[in-house]
């Protein structure tokens, strides 16, 4: 294990900086490191690693989601609306409309399977974009308008929405029916998630109000309750639906409404341990590609996938309708919506476990959707930032 600890880190670090002094996403080097070092290449990567490679996935996310929610503040929420709710299923809709209709054109798929891969595709990647987000909150771009804040909430919902969705569709491609009380889970999963966030940041603001600490045991309590939060959604599952990533969002932006002096300092040591938190993450979701499944069909996929991703792009631009933002802007929100990465990584391959008929399709298509729209997305956040948005640096008023 901890020889593939130093080949992970090694590698992972040096084709990041090669790729980012190539002006390319050193993501992609991550990705790539994980894809030549992983079971399906070289397989240097220990299987203790990779059995628990969910759980460090996990873990990262956790850690970049806590970062994002301190550095969201609810007024700024309040102010964006109505944008960032029909952004949080507008486009990721129509994606899963569009591939459900195209996908049995391309493929030998049924329609409930083509759903199916809809949902499994659609996720945007909150650990692609958030911490590029969390960059432009702090350099000033689009903050007068608050373009980060509202992607990054949205790009949160996003998720929620789909893998509840994708759940459905798994239980009608098993046969077991599917109810439309199911569809309520949505609204649900995200109303608790917000309670439940709302709740364990009160809590930890008291807690480190009255209790004199360091700011490195304070991060550590935190991803503690953190850790919680998310262990909650799967034990209340057969009873409530609750998202507990929304949660860990919800706690942090609470940290920032009633304790900010503490949430800034916070965030600087979460900026530190997103450092090691982001290679992991990014090499194992690059390990779960399977590059095998690529062959043979890898031109259809791709004419499906950018095909779904032009729907995608029309609904980020409907849900953009009557809102004061630029073309240009409206273009970077465009761009910042397409990568994929963890949530395709993570149930890509579960059809195919399951046994159903497509689910090989599926995963190929899944593959793909990582490595064309993370680096494509990441680029065109990275490069395009400083061309379609303002940068305003005179702080907002509290």
């Amino acid at each position: 294990m901890l020889l593939s600890l130093a080949l992970i880190l090694m590698t992972g670090f040096s084709l990041s900086g090669i790729f980012n002094r190539l002006r390319i996403p050193g993501l992609l080097g991550m990705i790539l490191t994980g894809m030549v070092l992983g079971p399906y290449a070289l397989d240097l990567i220990s299987t203790d690693i990779l059995n628990i490679s969910i759980e460090l996935r996990q873990i990262s996310l956790i850690v970049i989601l806590t970062r994002a929610g301190l550095s969201i503040d609810l007024e700024d929420l309040r102010r964006v609306g109505r944008p960032a709710v029909l952004m949080s299923f507008v486009p990721a809709t129509l994606e899963i409309l569009a591939i459900t209709l195209i996908a049995p054109l391309f493929f030998p798929v049924t329609r409930i399977e083509a759903a199916l891969m809809g949902t499994v595709v659609a996720a945007v990647s909150p650990a692609v974009v958030v911490p590029r987000m969390l960059h432009l909150m702090d350099t000033g771009y689009g903050r007068a308008r608050r373009i980060p804040h509202l992607i990054m909430a949205s790009a949160s919902l996003d998720d929620i929405y789909v893998i509840i969705l994708f759940a459905a569709f798994m239980e009608m491609a098993l046969g077991h029916g599917f109810s439309p009380a199911s569809l309520l889970q949505v609204p649900l999963a995200i109303i608790l998630g917000l309670i439940l966030g709302i709740l364990a940041g009160l809590v930890l603001v008291q807690l480190f109000k009255r209790l004199h600490m360091r700011d490195t045991i304070k991060v550590f309590i935190t991803l503690s309750f953190a850790f919680i939060l998310v262990t909650l959604e799967g034990t209340l599952k057969p009873y409530v639906p609750v998202s507990g990533l929304l949660a860990v969002m919800t706690l942090g932006a609470t940290i920032l409404r009633f304790y900010r002096n503490l949430a800034m300092r916070l965030l600087g040591k979460f900026s530190k341990v997103w450092v090691g938190a982001e290679i992991m993450l990014f090499v194992l979701v690059g390990a779960a590609v399977n590059i095998t499944y690529l062959k043979g069909s890898s031109l259809s996929a791709l004419a499906l996938i950018l095909l779904a991703l032009a729907f995608r792009i029309l609904g980020v631009y409907l849900s953009l309708v009557k809102t004061p933002l630029k073309g240009r802007e409206r273009l970077f929100c465009a761009l910042a919506y397409l990568p994929k990465a963890t949530v395709q990584a993570a149930i890509g391959g579960i059809p195919l476990a399951a046994g159903i008929p497509g689910g090989e399709i599926i995963l190929t298509v899944a593959v793909l959707s990582i490595l064309v729209t993370a680096p494509i997305g990441a680029f065109g956040i990275d490069r395009g930032h400083e061309k379609l948005l303002v940068q305003e640096k005179i702080p907002l008023p509290e």
